[in-house]
């Protein structure tokens, strides 16, 4: 709650810093907005996000996020590190080596601070039989990549998604919801003095909180973008939060059965479900230009939010629907990981995804 207001209030003054400084977006050919919009609004959101942190360390039920590990003031670090790289970029269009450079940094700082993937789950060498498995200990060398490929994709993702009024605010607050629960539900098995799942919980909590106090002003019609600023900061913090979560869980080994398999597996599930719709257009989008002989960063007007809006969807629906799309796949997901009984989800998903495939296909059907 903290995060969402603080926000919410920042958003104004941020606003006016934006316009006085110029750090606007101006229409181009590949834009859906056709009036200047300010930029920046990821200041106000890395603002509520510090406010979270802040006024989590002052709540005794949340110290233990702080009390054994560093993992959220690295994170602290890297975000207002990505945060100042993309604020640059919005006023000055940084060419993409310079961002990429950034990226890896706060990465980096997020690896020196702990958050690094050191396991990984495989199916085999369990010694159960069929459905065995086990733990792969990642080297560090290893780990040191994975966790540089994962957050650097996070945040190109959310980057990339961000094209409609409120889409990767929305998209980012349903990723942070999504992992939010799953990490209660972690913490409710584990036991809550267990600090192992206090860290993704904490963080998933401001995140949504951030992007629920932005999206007031810039949902359709937007007064303002998140920009660089905010997107970055999103997919950094996502990142943060399933590497914490998915990549040093311990989970027990030598487990077997479909369930056993399905609860080893269920942190990877949600990481996958609940980026899946933005890391999907990210790789379509490096499929669609090297193809094309172009560089992966450059843009262009074939995003997933671009193809709704050419069947003939408004962009609030587009990005109504994009929400719908993110929200049955990652807490359909949620739900398959903390729910003993998976048939009823697997149904419910089934539902949900024929419900949002003839949602997103009406005007289609209209124009035939």
């Amino acid at each position: 709650m903290t995060s969402a207001v603080i926000t919410y209030l920042l958003v104004g003054p941020v606003r006016v810093l934006a316009l006085r400084l110029h750090a606007v977006a101006w229409p181009r050919g590949r834009d859906v907005h056709v009036t200047p919009t300010p930029r920046w609004g990821g200041i106000a959101m890395l603002g509520g996000v510090l406010a979270g942190v802040l006024m989590a360390y002052q709540l005794p039920a949340l110290r233990l996020a702080f009390d054994y590990s560093n993992e959220i003031i690295g994170v602290v670090i890297a975000g207002v590190l990505l945060s100042v790289v993309g604020m640059l970029d919005d006023r000055y269009d940084l060419d993409a080596i310079t961002k990429l450079v950034g990226q890896i940094t706060a990465a980096g700082v997020l690896i020196m601070f702990g958050l690094q993937w050191t396991a990984f789950p495989v199916p085999w060498g369990g010694g159960g039989g069929l459905f065995s498995m086990s733990i792969l200990s990642l080297g560090l060398e290893q780990g040191v990549l994975l966790t540089v490929l994962i957050t650097v994709a996070l945040v190109n993702a959310m980057n990339f998604i961000d094209g409609l009024d409120g889409l990767a605010a929305g998209l980012g607050m349903i990723a942070a919801l999504a992992t939010g629960l799953f990490a209660i539900g972690l913490l409710s098995r584990l036991g809550y003095y267990d600090p192992s799942a206090y860290v993704p919980a904490l963080l998933a909590a401001v995140l949504s909180g951030a992007c629920l106090g932005f999206l007031p002003h810039n949902f359709n019609p937007a007064r303002i973008f998140m920009g660089d600023s905010g997107s970055m900061l999103v997919g950094l913090i996502l990142a943060a939060a399933t590497t914490s979560m998915s990549g040093r869980m311990a989970i027990p080994t030598g487990s077997s059965g479909a369930a056993d398999v399905l609860a080893l597996f269920a942190p990877l599930i949600v990481l996958a479900a609940v980026v899946f719709v933005p890391v999907l257009d990210l790789l379509m989008a490096v499929v669609r230009r090297t193809r094309k002989g172009l560089s992966p960063f450059a843009a262009d007007k074939m995003h997933l939010h671009h193809r709704l809006l050419e069947i003939g969807h408004s962009q609030r629906r587009a990005v109504l629907l994009i929400y719908l799309w993110a929200g049955v796949l990652a807490f359909g997901a949620v739900a398959l990981a903390l729910i003993d009984d998976p048939s009823i989800v697997l149904w419910a998903v089934g539902i949900g995804l024929v419900v949002v495939v003839l949602a997103s296909a009406i005007p289609r059907v209209r124009a035939r």
